[in-house]
């Protein structure tokens, strides 16, 4: 009897073992797969009550729906909110399964996570109020900029503060919503951000009018969905299902109805069309890092 129960916990450790490494399994098992969401991204957003929607929120449910179809059982999607601190850790511990907010690919995050095809290229600009007379990075000199913590944007206004030989405050948020509101509410001048997270805060802003997007592009940074480290079929279910929404053109449907027509919860558009970085990673899918991009 001893030697049955001895036999079935070493079984279970194996499975479970497996499963560690094994993303697919370990869905197929569970009957679920936990998606990592964001609040106030212009790809991942709250509407409130645990309901999250956006560009890239969608895109997930469908890319779960392939997955679903290739474990052989429906997903039950348990959607997970994640910042832009923790989202990385949550996925290298396996509480997240597939991250699908608004991530940068770069080589140091490829140190710890691995990247799905890119499905959104960024240009970094800022957001100031429409009539506070600044028009480039060098009107920033003495004022007092926000951005949020844990993205590459704190790196991105370092980097144009010594190359512009300029001298401002930064002050952080915690979040985007957070940091929109430290230029809403006049505590800082400008807002350096992702440009689609700009235009989808200036959106649900009181007075949207109020607030413009300007200045030079600061940075080109290639957006994609992340998955744990080293799970090669896992990444490899995901690549394949974002190629299919590619070929069959519902991808560039779905851009279309988050980022050219009226969304929630203001019923605005953004009236962002896909650039042509964004139409090329399309055209020919790839997880290239950003710093590829910077040497075009």
């Amino acid at each position: 009897m001893k030697k049955t129960l001895l036999a079935f916990a070493l079984t279970a450790l194996a499975i479970g073992a497996a499963q560690a490494d094994d993303t697919l399994a370990k869905l197929k098992a569970s009957g679920s797969i936990s998606l990592g969401v964001r609040d106030s991204s212009a790809l991942s957003y709250t509407l409130g009550n645990d309901k999250y929607v956006g560009f890239h929120t969608e895109m997930a449910e469908r890319i779960i729906g392939d997955l679903s179809k290739q474990v052989g059982k429906k997903l039950d999607i348990k959607y997970t909110l994640v910042t832009s601190q923790n989202r990385i850790p949550l996925v290298q511990n396996g509480t997240v399964d597939l991250e699908c907010g608004s991530t940068t690919n770069n080589l140091a995050r490829q140190k710890d996570v691995d990247f799905a095809y890119t499905t959104y290229v960024e240009v970094v600009r800022m957001a100031v109020r429409a009539n506070a007379g600044i028009k480039s990075i060098k009107d920033l000199n003495g004022r007092t900029v926000a951005t949020t913590t844990g993205t590459t944007s704190v790196q991105t206004l370092r980097k144009n503060e010594r190359a512009q030989g300029i001298d401002f405050k930064e002050v952080y948020g915690k979040d985007h919503a957070d940091s929109f509101l430290l230029l809403e509410s006049g505590r800082a001048d400008a807002f350096v951000m992702d440009g689609s997270i700009l235009a989808a805060n200036i959106s649900k802003a009181k007075n949207p009018a109020d607030f413009k997007i300007v200045g030079e592009e600061l940075s080109v940074e290639p957006i994609a969905c992340m998955v744990r480290k080293d799970d090669a079929a896992f990444l490899k279910a995901v690549d394949d299902s974002i190629a299919r929404q590619i070929k069959d053109g519902s991808l560039a449907k779905l851009y279309d109805k988050w980022f050219m027509q009226p969304i929630p919860p203001a019923g605005r558009a953004l009236n962002m069309p896909a650039t042509e970085a964004t139409k090329a990673a399309w055209a020919n899918p790839n997880n290239k890092p950003m710093e590829d991009y910077a040497k075009k």
